[in-house]
């Protein structure tokens, strides 16, 4: 990050993807060093924390998002943006309906992005229950990384660590599959109405819309490799220990089927 930043950066935006912070206290000191603001990506990690601190605490700005799929979902799109900057805060009020303020009177260009009053009323009766269905997500997590090593899956399988200083919600159980067998493995499970998803195919640096930035394949080599190795395992609140085995054990057989052919 800090090789990357120039005179026209204003902002480091970190990602915690899948339900686990980015690492923040090095992003802190390189955004103070540079009198840059740290804007936090939480769409898929609400209730996450990093040295006990939670998201939406980690920067000047955080971005969450209520999309269905999420720990905190709404029943269509919604999202918020929450700051502790009272000046910061007026800036988001004013975008978020039309640039108006007062009414009719457009200070800047904005959008239409006020969450729907029925979105805002279910996520407020579905609030409480959130550090519940995260406990379960995360019991889930562990099940699953019992499954896959009792099951001889480990040399196939990469499966996500909580780092120190992390509380990790498991937005996503994400593996990495070992010896380019990924896109078949999820074919399989596709085939056997198993839900899996791959998160994401194609990094941003090689995305037709950025191409203006000039990247190639190789500039991104992490990324890269992570599009190419990652699946998304079924996980929810709800998720029994018989559905998990099931998940596993279409994985066994897929992966495993080669050996018991050679023998």
């Amino acid at each position: 990050v800090a090789e990357k930043i120039t005179s026209r950066t204003r902002a480091i935006m970190a990602v915690h993807l899948y339900g686990q912070t980015a690492d923040m206290e090095p992003l802190w000191k390189v955004a103070e060093k540079h009198d840059l603001l740290v804007i936090e990506d939480a769409a898929q990690a609400m209730g996450a924390r990093y040295q006990d601190k939670p998201v939406g605490s980690l920067g000047a700005v955080a971005c969450l998002s209520f999309y269905p799929s999420k720990n905190l979902g709404a029943f269509g799109d919604a999202g918020m943006v929450v700051t502790n900057d009272p000046e910061t805060a007026k800036t988001m009020q004013i975008l978020r309906a039309h640039g108006m303020e007062p009414r009719y009177y457009h200070k800047m260009v904005g959008w239409n992005a006020r969450i729907d009053a029925l979105q805002a009323a279910m996520l407020r009766v579905k609030l409480p229950h959130l550090n519940q269905w995260i406990d379960q997500r995360r019991e889930a997590a562990n099940r699953y990384v019992s499954l896959i090593q009792r099951n001889g899956l480990g040399g196939y399988l990469e499966t996500p660590k909580e780092l120190p200083g992390r509380f990790h919600t498991y937005n996503q159980f994400v593996v990495k599959v070992a010896g380019g067998k990924r896109d078949g493995l999820m074919q399989s499970l596709k085939a056997q109405n198993i839900g899996c998803e791959i998160y994401y195919p194609l990094p941003l640096h090689l995305q037709e819309c950025l191409e203006h930035l000039g990247h190639r394949a190789g500039d991104f080599p992490v990324s890269e490799a992570a599009a190419k190795r990652t699946l998304a395992l079924p996980i929810f609140p709800g998720i029994t220990l018989e559905q998990q085995e099931t998940v596993v054990g279409a994985c066994a057989s897929y992966l495993r089927a080669p050996i018991r052919l050679a023998a």
